[in-house]
């Protein structure tokens, strides 16, 4: 990489690729803003709702297994023989989890999850598990679908995710009005109306992929070799994602425990919401450092530090303005002292949205190396912290209520920053010919 080649590359160029990457992951937040809205108009929204929660709580969790395969594919796959092992390996994945999601669905291995581990009552596991069973579909469909886009995102084709969200959406919203308008709305509705977002979305992520793969070249030696080369890189990811799936229940757990147990977690759960719908648009910086930072690492490195401080500014603003109150009260709906909580847990929130975006650019570096199991280490610090604060918080200050959680969450957050940027650091300072996260060609010392 030349001095005038890194001059010449522009940062519009990474705004171009990273935008419609923001958009539709922001966009997938509005899609269940959709499927709530939707369920909030049945006869008994609160039953219908809470057993909908619970069933996506599950799901997500497999689900997350399906969605590496997204960052795995973009990392991995550099022509049609990696593309072919890559596909293989996602058979695999796929089987797996379709396995594991009939066992819930179908036998007494999903009673027990929700009524001994969530602490469901008898009456409402039917109807989660009902939910569930149209949630394994949505499986296999988001599977193909991160697959596919992982092979878009590196061909930096990424206006498809938008449109293909975007496409989605229009379903979704159609299908939505179409319950509204029968009334016939059951703890299942939710589960369609998602079922056809994502087959729409899927559908359109595959067309493009296979469009691109036939351009892609064909090597005697492929980029990736075995599906056991797939594994090394995919698992840590996979066990790193179990970390991080586990902090939410385990902050609900802790806040039940507080003075007024009801409002904390209402209000954390409102004040997360807001953090999430912010920072969804700044998830995919890691995807910047995979297909960027090897050939433009100077470039990267001033476009990541340029955007990392807008969350927290925004945040800010909705912490310290009048737009803040405008937006809970006039957008969200919310009112009197849950107002109040959900403000507060905000601005503690503050600290999550500033170190989130470098934790991103950080696990980018880590996937670009195929370095994926140090994300154990930075993530089971980030587990063990959120534990200590939240034990610590309980015990003595049980009445911050939801401030407990989001002061947790966000000083978790903030000592994986600090993890993975002492492991970087101590590798810059050590050999250098022996450096396992080999840094880019630093073009910006001529």
């Amino acid at each position: 990489m030349t001095i005038k080649q890194e001059n010449q590359f522009k940062i519009k160029t990474l705004l171009f690729f990273f935008i419609p990457l923001g958009l539709s992951a922001s966009l997938v937040t509005l899609s269940h803003i959709i499927i709530n809205s939707t369920l909030a108009r049945s006869d008994n929204s609160e039953v219908i709702i809470a057993g909908y929660a619970i069933a996506m709580s599950l799901f997500a969790v497999t689900e997350r297994l399906g969605v590496i395969l997204r960052q795995t594919c973009s990392a991995l796959v550099r022509d049609k023989g990696s593309v072919k092992l890559m596909m293989i390996f996602s058979f695999y994945i796929i089987a797996s989890l379709l396995i594991v999601s009939l066992a819930v669905a179908y036998t007494s291995f999903g009673n027990f999850i929700f009524s001994t581990i969530y602490g469901i009552k008898n009456e409402l596991v039917k109807q989660i598990k009902e939910i569930y069973q149209v949630l394994i579909i949505v499986t296999i469909f988001s599977a193909l679908r991160c697959f596919s886009q992982g092979i878009i995102i590196y061909n930096r084709q990424t206006k498809w995710l938008t449109m293909g969200m975007g496409i989605r959406l229009i379903f979704m919203y159609l299908l939505s009005l179409y319950f509204i308008h029968t009334g016939n709305i059951t703890g299942r509705t939710g589960a369609y109306i998602f079922l056809c977002g994502m087959i729409i979305e899927c559908i359109v992520s595959v067309i493009e992929a296979r469009l691109l793969v036939r351009k892609m070249p064909v090597r005697k030696k492929p980029n990736i070799k075995s599906k056991f080369e797939i594994f090394q890189f995919y698992s840590p990811l996979m066990l790193s994602s179990f970390i991080t799936v586990s902090i939410g229940p385990a902050i609900n757990i802790f806040l039940g425990k507080t003075e007024e147990t009801e409002l904390a977690i209402a209000s954390y759960a409102i004040a997360l919401s807001v953090i999430q719908l912010v920072l969804s648009f700044f998830s995919y910086i890691h995807q910047i450092v995979i297909n960027f930072y090897d050939q433009h690492e100077v470039k990267v490195k001033r476009f990541t530090f340029m955007i990392s401080f807008i969350p927290v500014i925004i945040i800010g603003i909705l912490c310290y303005t009048p737009l803040g109150v405008y937006f809970l009260e006039q957008v969200m709906g919310i009112k009197n002292q849950l107002l109040i909580e959900s403000l507060k847990a905000l601005k503690v929130f503050m600290l999550m949205a500033l170190a989130f975006p470098f934790v991103d650019f950080f696990n980018g570096l880590l996937m670009l190396r195929k370095k994926t199991k140090v994300t154990i280490i930075s993530q089971s610090a980030n587990l063990i912290i959120t534990l200590t604060i939240l034990f610590v918080c309980i015990k003595m200050t049980s009445g911050w209520n939801g401030s407990i959680g989001a002061l947790a969450q966000s000083v978790g957050l903030a000592g994986e920053l600090i993890v993975l940027y002492g492991i970087f650091q101590s590798n810059k300072q050590s050999n250098r010919k022996t450096n396992i996260f080999t840094y880019g060609k630093e073009v910006d010392k001529a």
